[in-house]
């Protein structure tokens, strides 16, 4: 777990507010385009390098699944590789893995996305067959019902038998009363038992339209005639009257929340989760979730981070300290912090070391030069991501699926240049209270002895 700062890339130096811009970061290189079936067209010319990337966008992950259907989006997302009346099952990677490019997907709590990324000459086709499988998905049951055993076993290698996954997924089900943050993206596994063939093609019919997807083309191009293709390719696409989406607000917490896991591990380790705002669109001047990632980073965002420093190299208590906060996304959002104990030590001293950090920063507050320090770091870690034609494209797509433009992001940038030590220290101090706390606990077990020699060999 880590804080992510690095989603944005954070171009601002301290002698000018404007030193920050690269070649990658010219809204001059940047096109946005409307096909007349809703599809949203987004390119950003890079002429460094012969390459492209190609991603497709789709706004529905796991906040807009239901109670027993959890899971289906990721499901879904196995079978966009299982065939259309042109593509056989299994010939999409095949075809882009011809033509020299690489490829995969991945789905998250607020979108899934597939990308390609090929020689320039080459856009076309993976274009060609990304677009058929917008509109002409074709799998049998059998196929549904060989996936759903990978997905099950994913879910076993990822959760079932990984206690960082368990302890993560019990703590976002304490922590969230009724938001679909609650879910696990992979589904809990009673839903991936009992899914059918029918409700990962109704997924696909209520989701899967051009109105409700972003293509993001970054590279190489010529932004008319990436329109032009765009519009050949996928203009064809019809548009579909989308599920009314339900707001489903997650009530305000009222008091700490426990939960224990046990499970086979080596350590012990301690979770903790507090509820605090989000970024919204159109209220870019709120500067307390630029606050909030400038602390996450105060508390794990170098080598010699207060959390680091305080648990692991003076006290020894814990082994590794995660920090992690989204200041853009869908749903509600928690600032977290994850340890695992050290040899000998327990879960109650790592919680009062962390609040001894924390008090300290809510009393005294941050040095002007430890904040400038930060800022100065995350300069340097964000430079080599903007001369990535995919970092682009990832940073992009993943702004416009939280409901912001990429217009916003270098808006950002600016505000989180001004944030100041006291606006970091009043942050701390409102948010980081028991009142809106759950705290999770991984309790180590033996593992049996059936499993210990599993292992082994």
């Amino acid at each position: 777990m880590r804080s992510t700062l690095l989603r944005f890339s954070f171009f601002f130096l301290m002698c000018s507010p404007f030193a920050w811009a690269t070649p990658g970061n010219n809204p001059s290189n940047t096109h946005e385009y409307q096909l007349a079936n809703g599809l949203k067209l987004i390119v950003r010319q890079d002429n460094r390098a012969p390459t492209v990337a190609h991603m497709v966008w789709y706004r529905a992950g796991s906040i807009d699944e239901v109670n027993g259907r959890t899971g289906v989006a990721h499901v879904l997302e196995h079978m966009m590789f299982k065939g259309t009346d042109k593509v056989k099952s299994g010939e999409f990677s095949r075809m882009v893995a011809a033509v020299g490019g690489r490829e995969n997907a991945f789905t998250s709590r607020d979108y899934t996305a597939y990308f390609q990324q090929v020689e320039k000459s080459k856009l076309d086709e993976v274009m060609k067959l990304e677009a058929d499988r917008m509109s002409n998905l074709n799998f049998d049951d059998a196929e549904f019902l060989k996936e759903i055993q990978v997905v099950m076993e994913e879910r076993r290698l990822r959760t079932e038998d990984n206690p960082n996954g368990l302890l993560y997924e019990s703590l976002m089900a304490t922590a969230y009363m009724s938001s679909p943050y609650r879910y696990p993206v992979i589904g809990w596994m009673n839903d991936l038992e009992n899914m059918q063939a029918s409700d990962a093609r109704d997924w696909y019919r209520s989701w899967y339209a051009p109105n409700n997807a972003t293509v993001v083309i970054t590279g190489d191009v010529d932004p008319q005639k990436i329109l032009q293709a765009v519009e050949k390719y996928y203009g064809v696409a019809s548009a579909k009257t989308l599920p009314v989406r339900k707001p489903q607000l997650e009530p305000i917490q009222k008091g700490i929340k426990r939960v224990q896991v046990k499970a086979p591990a080596e350590n012990a380790q301690l979770a903790m989760a507090w509820k605090v705002p989000k970024l919204e669109p159109g209220k870019l001047d709120n500067p307390e979730p630029y606050a909030l990632e400038l602390l996450a980073a105060v508390l794990d965002g170098y080598d010699n981070a207060r959390l680091n420093r305080a648990l692991v190299k003076e006290q020894r208590v814990v082994n590794d300290v995660g920090v992690g906060y989204d200041m853009i996304s869908r749903g509600p959002e928690l600032f977290l912090i994850n340890v695992t104990m050290a040899k000998g030590k327990t879960v109650e001293q790592a919680e009062s070391s962390i609040r001894k950090a924390l008090n300290e920063i809510a009393k005294n507050g941050i040095l002007d030069s430890e904040l400038k320090r930060i800022k100065v770091r995350i300069l340097s870690d964000q430079i080599y991501k903007r001369d990535s034609i995919f970092g682009q494209a990832m940073e992009i797509g993943s702004t416009e699926m939280a409901g912001f433009s990429w217009r916003d992001i270098d808006v950002m940038l600016q505000k989180m240049e001004t944030i100041s030590p006291a606006q970091v220290q009043a942050v701390a101090k409102k948010y980081l209270v028991d009142d809106g706390l759950t705290i999770g606990v991984l309790d180590p077990q033996q593992r049996k002895s059936s499993e210990m020699k599993k292992g082994v060999q």
